[in-house]
Formats: structure tokens, C-alpha cells, sequence
């Protein structure tokens, strides 16, 4: 399960690969340090691009990460379940006719990201490390996923249209297995795409041309990866450096080597 993701690179390049978005953005500035770890946790509100169901357009726009499940009316309950909805698996979405995410099926978005995180269990240490994890050759790329409108009515009792979305992942490759080898969800990964398939989502594409997106599954040799510092908490690092940035963990074994996962090499 992702809950990490980064965005360390200008938000305006965005605008040079889509050159008529809509900018719909409240908050125009971002504070990047604050955004190079961002967690699913608190449901934070993020940038995202959207096509509307009336296919007016393409729009940048903030929304809270975590799709609302509005069909739960208890807060306590709405909450626990929205924390299952932060990713959504890409192969369930058109098996069941009947689901939340069949219905989600044609608002689609892309989430700009420099990179994502995910932790790694190593065998007799009490902690797993963090990993980052980027595409080669790209300072940002897009993770496709499924957005939802809801309303919410302030003191004043002003409403105001609110948007969520969650990300899309898929069983992992050979590396992103080695990297998340622990946990019920283990074995998972974004679905990471080529500048092609990015673009093909945001399009008016029928059901079975979502599939070559849903069964890609990039190389290893297509991603960036390599251990960083603790990202929970949000602790200072030792060497004063950005949380992306490679930090040496002593005696860490290499990829591979631990039981959870057969060996890469």
C-alpha cells in the first residue's frame, strides 16, 4: 500500500506537458520542503489533474487524498474505511460491475509526483527502511487514479463541492517486491506508466482500452530506487539533507536478501 508520495519538482511543469489546463488551484505556492514527504495518513489535500465526466477539459486542482466513502454515515467508520480507499487496486476496478470503483471508472485523474516511498522489512532489525522510488529520467510523472465529488457545509453553513481521490497500484515488480516485502498488503506497488499511457488515461477511452493501462508493468531497469531516511515523525535528518535524497543505513543487506522475498540477483 502507498501512503508516501513526494513532489520535490515545480508543480508548473505540469503546465508545459498539458498546455490547456485549467489552473482551478485555491493554494497558488507550495512549501516543497513540507511536500517532499507527503502521507495519506491525515487525508492531505494535493494537486491533481482531472477530466470531467462532460469532457470540458483537463484541470489542475487540489483534492483530499483518500476517496470519502459517502455512503458511510458514521464518522468513526467513514474514517477507518477511507484509509482502506487512499489506493485503489487497478484490477478490481472493472471485475465487479457492482463496486465503488466500477461506478468511479470514467473519473479518471493523474497525480503528479517526483517519486514515492515504500518501506522495506529486514530480517532482525526492529524498524524497515525507506525507500524512494522514481522513474529514471523523469524529474515528474503521473500516477493514474480515480476521483469523486462530495459536499461539505462549513459553520456558516456555506457548502462547498470537495474532491478526493485514491491512486492506483498493481502487483509489483521484481524490485518493488524486494522493497515491500512485509505487511498485509505487501507485494503492491503504484501504477507507474510511460508518458503514452499516462495520457491515453485522461482520454475518452472505453473499458477495453483501460486494460493495456491496468496490465503494464514497468522494467525494474525503468525505476530509481535506493534507501532514504525515516520519513515518520517527521525527523531531522542527520546530515541535513532533503528526505529524497540517498542516505546510507549501515549494514543494510542487499535487495533481495531478506526471507520475505526470493532473491533478484
Amino acid at each position: 500500500m502507498c501512503w508516501d508520495i513526494s513532489l520535490h519538482t515545480d508543480i508548473e511543469i505540469v503546465k508545459a506537458a498539458y498546455p490547456q489546463l485549467r489552473d482551478e488551484r485555491q493554494q497558488m505556492e507550495y512549501d516543497y520542503n513540507y511536500m517532499e514527504n507527503v502521507q495519506a495518513i491525515t487525508f492531505p489535500k494535493y494537486p491533481i489533474l482531472y477530466k470531467d465526466k462532460e469532457g470540458t477539459g483537463i484541470a489542475l486542482k487540489e483534492m483530499e487524498w483518500g476517496v470519502l466513502p459517502t455512503f458511510i454515515t458514521d464518522p468513526k467508520l467513514q474514517v477507518d474505511r477511507r484509509r482502506n480507499m487512499v489506493n485503489v487496486r487497478s484490477e478490481r476496478i472493472l471485475e465487479d460491475k457492482k463496486s465503488y470503483w466500477y461506478r468511479l471508472r470514467n473519473q479518471r485523474c493523474l497525480i503528479p509526483v517526483s517519486g514515492t516511498f515504500e518501506h522495506r522489512a529486514v530480517k532482525g532489525w526492529k524498524k524497515k527502511v525507506p525507500y524512494y522510488i522514481g522513474q529514471q529520467g523523469r524529474d515528474l510523472f503521473y500516477i493514474p487514479g480515480l476521483y469523486q465529488w462530495h459536499e461539505t457545509v462549513d459553520r456558516d453553513g456555506v457548502v462547498e463541492k470537495v474532491g478526493s481521490f485514491g491512486m492506483l497500484t498493481r502487483s509489483a515488480n521484481e524490485v518493488m517486491a524486494n522493497i515491500h516485502n512485509d505487511g498485509p498488503n505487501k507485494h503492491r506497488m503504484p501504477l507507474f506508466l510511460p508518458e503514452d499511457l499516462e495520457k491515453s488515461w485522461l482520454e475518452n477511452i472505453s473499458e477495453e482500452e483501460m486494460l493495456p493501462i491496468f496490465n503494464f508493468d514497468i522494467p525494474s531497469l525503468e525505476l530509481n530506487f535506493y534507501p532514504v531516511y525515516t520519513l515518520r515523525g517527521y525527523p531531522d535528518r542527520p546530515d541535513g539533507k532533503h528526505r529524497f535524497e540517498p542516505f546510507e543505513w549501515k549494514d543494510l543487506p542487499p535487495l533481495g536478501h531478506d526471507d520475505a522475498q526470493q532473491s533478484l540477483f
